[in-house]
C-alpha cells in the first residue's frame, strides 16, 4: 500500500515507521502524503486505539527534509509547503487517540517538528534533537517555532534555533523534551507498554485529556475556538459525564472491579 512508510497493527497499536533508511528518512513529498493517509487511518479506524511514529533503521527518526525538493521553490511556494507540514502535524497532534514519538535516532529539522507533534516523546540513548534550519538560511517552518517554545521555554528555544545546536538524549531528557530514554533494543517495547496502559483506560476521557492539554499551550483564538483552557476543561469535564464510559468507570470504582470501557 505504502511506499514509503511501514505500517503494523497489533493489540490496538498502530506503529508507522518512515521508511526511508539509506536518506536517514528524510521526508519528503511522498512521505508526507503517506504519513497524512496513515494519520487519517489512525483517526477513522475503530481498531486502532493508539499509535507510534518511529524511524527505519538503527540511525535516524527522520533527519530532516528532504532539501533537494527546496530547490526552486519561490516564497508562495515555500508558504504552501510550510502550511502542507504544518496541516499534517496538526493532525496529529489534535488526534483524539495518542500518537507518541518513538525516536530512534537523528530528529532534526522537519523530524524534530514530526517528534515534537506526537502527543509525548520517548527516545533512545543515541537520539539527537535540534532545528538546524539557521545553518541553510531558513527556519522551521513545520510548527518547530511554536511547539519547541511550548516544550522547553522561551530562552532555550531561542538559543537551540540561533545556534543550531544538536541536543543528545540526556540533554533533550533534562529539558522536558522526551519523556523517556531508553536503549535502542527496548525502545519499542516501552513506548509499547507505555500505550497499553493508556488503552486500558476510557478512551473517551483519554481524548478529552489530549484536547485540553492542547488548549492550555495555544493561545491562537482561532485554534481554540475562543475558549481558555480552563473554559474548555469545565466543557470537556462535562461531555464525559454524558458518556457509558463514566457510569461504568464510576461503578467499577464503587464496585472495587476493574472497569470494562467501551468508548461509548
Amino acid at each position: 500500500m505504502y511506499q514509503t512508510i511501514l505500517t503494523v497493527l497489533e493489540n490496538g497499536i498502530f506503529t508507522i515507521t518512515i521508511n526511508r533508511p539509506d536518506k536517514l528518512n528524510a521526508l519528503n513529498a511522498m512521505v508526507l502524503t503517506e504519513l497524512e493517509q496513515a494519520v487519517d487511518e489512525v483517526h477513522n479506524n475503530p481498531e486502532v486505539r493508539s499509535a507510534i511514529i518511529t524511524g527505519s533503521g538503527p540511525k535516524a527518526f527522520v533527519a530532516g527534509a528532504d532539501i533537494s525538493e527546496f530547490v526552486g521553490l519561490d516564497k508562495d511556494a515555500a508558504m504552501v509547503l510550510a502550511k502542507r507540514g504544518q496541516d499534517i502535524y496538526f493532525k496529529i497532534e489534535n488526534s483524539k487517540k495518542p500518537i507518541v514519538a518513538a525516536v530512534n535516532g537523528f530528529a532534526l529539522g522537519g523530524g524534530c517538528e514530526l517528534a515534537m507533534a506526537c502527543h509525548f516523546r520517548l527516545c533512545s540513548e543515541n537520539a539527537k534533537f535540534g532545528q538546524p534550519e539557521v545553518n541553510l538560511g531558513l527556519i522551521p517552518g513545520y510548527g518547530g517555532t511554536q511547539r519547541l517554545t511550548h516544550l522547553v521555554g522561551k530562552g532555550k528555544s531561542m538559543e537551540l534555533q540561533m545556534t543550531a545546536h544538536i541536543v543528545d538524549a540526556n540533554e533533550a531528557l533534562q529539558l522536558g523534551l522526551v519523556n523517556h530514554v531508553t536503549t535502542a533494543e527496548s525502545l519499542l517495547e516501552r513506548t509499547k507498554d507505555i500505550l497499553t496502559i493508556i488503552q486500558s483506560k476510557a478512551p473517551i476521557a483519554v481524548g478529552k485529556v489530549i484536547e485540553c492539554v492542547n488548549v492550555a499551550v495555544v493561545s491562537d483564538s482561532a485554534y481554540t475556538n475562543g475558549k481558555s483552557g480552563f473554559d474548555k476543561e469545565i466543557e470537556a469535564f462535562g461531555e464525559c459525564f454524558g458518556t457509558e464510559d463514566m457510569k461504568e468507570g464510576t461503578t467499577a470504582f464503587m464496585e472495587k472491579r476493574k472497569a470494562n470501557f467501551k468508548g461509548r
